[in-house]
C-alpha cells in the first residue's frame, strides 16, 4: 500500500524533479536517481533564426540568469561576424557578469539554503524558507535580499532592465555605462562588501560543528572538475582556456578551446530523465563524471587576483586540507566568488573604458560553425551554432551547466539516501536533506530543459522487487 505525503511549502529548486530510491532485499538503498522531468525545446525551435536573435531568445529560457546566456550567444555571435570586440565592450560584459554572479549566488545562499544552516534541517518545513529567515533574522534576510538587488540594479544600469536586457549583441554592447550608473555603483558598493564578509563570518563559523557531517556527507567523493581559467592560470568568469584537474590538484587537461569540445565532452542520455548527462570523454561515461560551477572554478585556478577572495580560497583550501571535494562546500565557493566579484567590479569601475562609447564592432557573417563559451553562476556554459550564409541557424547545441553535474546531482543523491534511509519511511526530514544535497549545485532545470508551471519534487521509494513503498510530493 503506498502513501502520499503533501508537504508545504513548494520545494526550493528551480524546476521539475522527481527522486526514486531504491532499496535492497535487506530494506538499505541499492541506488538513486534524480529525475528531471521537463523537456526543453529551445534548441530546436531556434533553428532557421537568425543568429542575431540568439541572445534575446535564449535569455528567455530562464529568468534566473539571463545574463549568461545573452553572454554566451553574443560571444558566439562575435566568432560568427569574425570580429575583436571593442576594449570597452569586453570589460562591460565581464562587469555585467560579475553582477550576474553576485545576484544568483546571493539568492541561492541566502533565499535558498540558508533557512536549512540557521532554521534547522528537521524544522517546520512552512517556515523552513527566506520568509522564516526573515522572521528569525530580519537584519541578515534584509542584507542578503539587498545584496542581491545590488547585483540587479548594476546590471540594470548597463542594460536598462534586470532581466532579459537587450543590450549584449555581437560585437559588443550597445551603450557603455553612465556616469551617473558608475557612481550608484561606487556608492553602494561599500554596503555589498559588508554583507558578503557577514555571511563570509556567519557560514565558516557554523563549518566546524553544526556543519561537518553535511560536508562529510552531501556529495563528498572524487571527480574531475572543469572552469575556464585565465593566462596565468588565475580565476576567470568570462573568457580563457578550459582546464581539467582531479581531486588531488592535478592538470588533467590544459588549454582546452571550446572549439574543440566535441573532442573532450561526450553527452550520454538515460531514458528517466530529459538532462543529458555531459562527461569527460577521454575517461568514458560514466567514469568521466565532472563538476562545473563555483566549487569547481576554485578548484582549476591557482589564483583569484584580488586580496580578500585569494585569502578566503586558501581558508577554504585550508579547511578541506588541500583540494575541497564536497559539494556541500558549494556554499562557501558562492560566498567566495561573491566577494571576488565585488572586488573585481570595484577594480573596473575606475576604468575609463567602461564609459567610452567605442564599445561595438560591426561585421557580415565569415564563420559558419562557432562555439562560444562562458561561466554561469551555475558552471561552463556553451553555445553551439551553425548557420547558413546568411546567418539563418541550422543547428544548435546548447550545454548547460546543470547539465554537466548531473552524474555528480544523482551520486549526491544516493551518497545521502544511504546515509539516512534505513527502512520504508520516509522522513519529511531526510526529504529536506536530500533537497539540500541537490541545492549545493543550485541547480537551474529551467535553463537545463525548460518548461513552465509548478516546481514539485517527487520522491519514490522503491523495494528490490519493484513495489512502490512509499512516495513524497513536495
Amino acid at each position: 500500500m503506498t502513501r502520499t505525503v503533501v508537504i508545504d511549502p513548494v520545494t526550493r529548486i528551480e524546476g521539475h524533479a522527481k527522486i526514486s530510491i531504491y532499496l535492497d532485499d535487506a530494506g538499505e538503498v541499492s541506488d538513486a536517481r534524480f529525475h528531471v522531468v521537463e523537456y526543453r525545446g529551445f534548441e530546436k525551435f531556434c533553428e532557421g533564426r537568425p543568429f542575431t536573435e540568439m541572445a534575446g531568445i535564449t535569455a528567455r529560457i530562464c529568468g534566473i540568469c539571463p545574463v549568461s546566456h545573452l553572454l554566451a550567444a553574443a560571444k558566439t555571435g562575435d566568432k560568427i561576424l569574425a570580429v575583436k570586440i571593442p576594449p570597452a565592450a569586453d570589460k562591460l560584459r565581464r562587469m555585467m557578469n560579475l553582477a550576474q554572479l553576485t545576484q544568483s549566488h546571493a539568492l541561492s545562499f541566502f533565499h535558498l539554503s540558508s533557512p536549512d544552516f540557521l532554521l534547522g534541517w528537521d524544522s517546520d518545513p512552512a517556515t523552513r524558507n527566506v520568509f522564516g529567515l526573515i522572521a528569525a533574522n530580519p537584519d541578515l534576510a534584509r542584507a542578503g535580499i539587498r545584496l542581491r538587488q545590488f547585483g540587479q540594479t548594476v546590471i540594470e544600469k548597463l542594460g536598462a532592465r534586470k532581466i532579459h536586457a537587450a543590450w549584449t549583441v555581437p560585437g559588443g554592447v550597445r551603450s557603455p555605462l553612465s556616469e551617473e550608473g558608475r557612481q550608484w555603483i561606487v556608492d553602494r558598493l561599500p554596503e555589498a562588501f559588508e554583507t558578503a564578509n557577514l555571511a563570509l563570518g556567519l557560514f565558516k563559523g557554523m563549518l566546524d560543528e553544526q556543519l561537518k557531517r553535511e560536508i562529510d556527507i552531501f556529495g563528498e567523493f572524487p571527480t574531475l572538475y572543469m572552469g575556464l581559467v585565465g593566462p596565468n592560470g588565475e580565476w576567470e568568469h568570462y573568457d580563457g582556456k578550459l582546464r581539467f584537474t582531479d581531486s588531488q590538484g592535478n592538470i588533467v587537461a590544459d588549454g582546452l578551446s571550446e572549439d574543440d569540445y566535441h573532442q573532450f565532452l561526450g553527452e550520454a542520455v538515460e531514458p528517466w530523465s530529459y538532462l543529458k548527462f555531459p562527461y569527460y570523454q577521454p575517461y568514458g561515461y560514466p567514469d568521466g563524471i565532472y563538476r562545473v560551477g563555483p566549487l569547481a572554478r576554485l578548484n582549476v585556478c591557482s589564483h583569484i587576483g584580488t586580496e580578500g577572495a585569494d585569502r578566503e580560497l586558501r581558508n577554504l583550501r585550508d579547511l578541506a586540507g588541500g583540494v575541497p571535494t564536497s559539494s556541500f562546500l558549494y556554499h562557501y565557493a558562492r560566498l567566495i566568488e561573491i566577494l571576488a566579484c565585488l572586488e573585481k567590479i570595484q577594480e573596473l569601475v575606475d576604468d575609463p573604458d567602461v564609459l567610452s562609447t567605442r564599445c561595438r564592432a560591426h561585421g557580415a557573417v565569415n564563420q559558419l560553425n562557432v562555439v562560444g563559451v562562458s561561466e554561469a553562476p551555475r558552471g561552463t556554459l556553451f553555445h553551439h551554432y551553425q548557420v547558413d550564409e546568411n546567418g539563418l541557424l541550422e543547428k544548435v547545441n546548447l550545454i548547460i551547466a546543470t547539465g554537466q553535474n548531473n552524474l555528480a546531482m544523482n551520486k549526491t543523491v544516493a551518497q545521502i539516501a544511504k546515509h539516512y534511509i534505513h527502512g520504508s519511511d520516509i522522513p519529511e526530514g531526510l526529504l529536506n536533506r536530500v533537497e539540500a544535497g541537490i541545492r549545493c549545485y543550485d541547480p537551474c532545470l529551467s535553463c537545463s530543459t525548460h518548461a513552465a508551471g509548478q516546481m514539485p519534487l517527487h520522491l519514490q521509494l522503491v523495494a528490490a522487487d519493484g513495489r512502490l513503498l512509499d512516495e513524497v510530493y513536495r
